[in-house]
């Protein structure tokens, strides 16, 4: 997106808060304003709205891990949904070649932190939000199988399709 922007191009960005850190709001959009492009912060439960609404023509998610045949660990569940229910909005997951791991033989050999820590998530910028003693349950990340993936976009370019082949190529090219 920065160098989409340096080179002149005109779009505007939807920008995810991701809760309980809220890094789409204290990072992703902090970023993009800083950069000067055009942002509008929605929350996560509005991703399928806003693309509902036609507002969406592409998605760019992050990966902190990913495998070379299936699968990458991403915060995506809300716009694969979307993606899924007929929108047909491409689906792209950025993800520098330091997050791929070769050794992994399936998408459940990806870790995955099980919860964060209660204040996380029941302690919403320092004051608590939820009921003294509710149980908390909030994995850190999703799996995207290959297939709903249009292209991933690592620092050396889009590598289309997402599958094993075309990785590998562009990780040892």
């Amino acid at each position: 997106m920065f160098v989409a922007h340096q080179q002149g191009k005109r779009f505007h960005v939807f920008a995810d808060e991701t809760r309980p850190l809220l890094q789409g709001a204290r990072l992703t959009a902090w970023e993009l304003h800083q950069a000067g492009i055009d942002v509008t912060l929605i929350c996560d439960s509005m991703a399928a709205q806003v693309m509902k609404e036609g507002k969406i023509q592409l998605v760019i998610v992050g990966a902190d891990r990913s495998r070379p045949t299936a699968t990458w660990r991403t915060r995506s569940h809300l716009f694969r949904r979307r993606a899924g229910e007929g929108a047909r909005i491409p689906f792209y997951v950025a993800a520098p070649s330091s997050t791929f791991d070769l050794s992994l033989t399936s998408g459940d050999g990806i870790p995955n932190r099980a919860a964060p820590s209660r204040g996380e998530v029941t302690h919403g910028l320092g004051r608590q939000t939820a009921p003294e003693g509710v149980k908390v349950y909030n994995p850190a990340f999703d799996v995207t199988p290959a297939h709903l993936i249009a292209g991933i976009v690592t620092e050396g370019g889009v590598v289309r399709p997402a599958s094993e082949e075309t990785i590998r190529a562009a990780l040892f090219c």
